[in-house]
């Protein structure tokens, strides 16, 4: 690529997890840090004098959400019935092939998509670190993330509801892994909804976390339209985050599409 001019930007984590690593609980173990800053290195060492825009993990929301909520990724975890779509946080048409009603084997859709994604963030965070130590001054590169996220516009936009829950959807997907990049802490409003599910980050990973980035990737597909809707008070601990939001989404009002529709589902 280099010789014909083309400038790589490379990808460290692109949820191809060895299933050695899989096997011992994947980024469900927090061992999956060092496992993610160990490989890391090796790529620094071998491609830093060509390669000078890395990413170090490539949708992190996806890889959580899609292999531990939905279970429709692999690893295919989520709670019985978890990723059953009534109520639930999203409908997307984007989505659409990959919401199945189905049942996992294994998971908890209340509880490993934030495990993951917290795991992520530190296996993020630390690699950013070593390069920066180590490897960014020889090499003149930069390090960053790349996230995915659609805007959410409020099904009705004269209730103030609807603005809350546009808010608080985008939170639940951008701002999950943006907010702790820029101050240290994940959103107010996934705090106060997922509560003791959510993890907290200790004073030292909050700072490692906090400014781990010197780019930003967006990967940005479509909108969709946001409404509030009630949370589940029903006493149970059926959790899942596809309902953690209270807010649900759609591409379409009054029959008509969001927006134009592309090449792409």
């Amino acid at each position: 690529m280099c010789f014909t001019g083309l400038e790589p930007f490379a990808t460290i984590f692109h949820w191809d997890l060895p299933q050695a690593l899989e096997n011992d609980e994947g980024f469900l173990n927090e061992t999956i840090v060092d496992e993610f800053v160990g490989y890391a290195n090796i790529c620094f060492a071998m491609f830093g004098d060509r390669v000078k825009h890395w990413i170090t993990i490539n949708e992190p929301w996806s890889y959580s959400v899609f292999g531990y909520a939905y279970g429709t990724f692999p690893p295919n975890r989520c709670s019985k019935g978890g990723n059953r779509l009534t109520g639930a946080f999203s409908s997307t048409a984007r989505f659409s092939r990959y919401l199945v009603n189905r049942d996992c084997e294994v998971g908890d859709s209340g509880t490993e998509s934030y495990r993951v994604a917290h795991h992520l963030i530190l296996a993020h965070s630390a690699a950013v670190q070593l390069y920066r130590e180590k490897y960014q001054a020889d090499h003149g590169g930069q390090i960053g993330i790349s996230l995915n996220t659609e805007w959410m516009v409020p099904y009705d936009e004269t209730s103030e509801k609807d603005q809350e829950a546009a808010d608080r959807a985008l939170a639940f997907m951008y701002g999950w892994f943006m907010e702790p990049l820029n101050s240290g802490t994940y959103p107010s409003q996934m705090v106060t909804h997922v509560e003791d599910r959510l993890p907290k980050f200790t004073e030292q990973q909050s700072q490692l976390v906090k400014g781990s980035f010197d780019f930003i990737g967006l990967n940005y597909y479509t909108a969709a339209y946001a409404a509030d809707i009630p949370c589940s008070n029903d006493g149970t601990k059926n959790h899942s985050y596809l309902r953690d939001s209270c807010v649900r989404l759609t591409k379409v009002k009054n029959g008509i599409p969001i927006g134009n529709k592309t090449g792409s589902d």
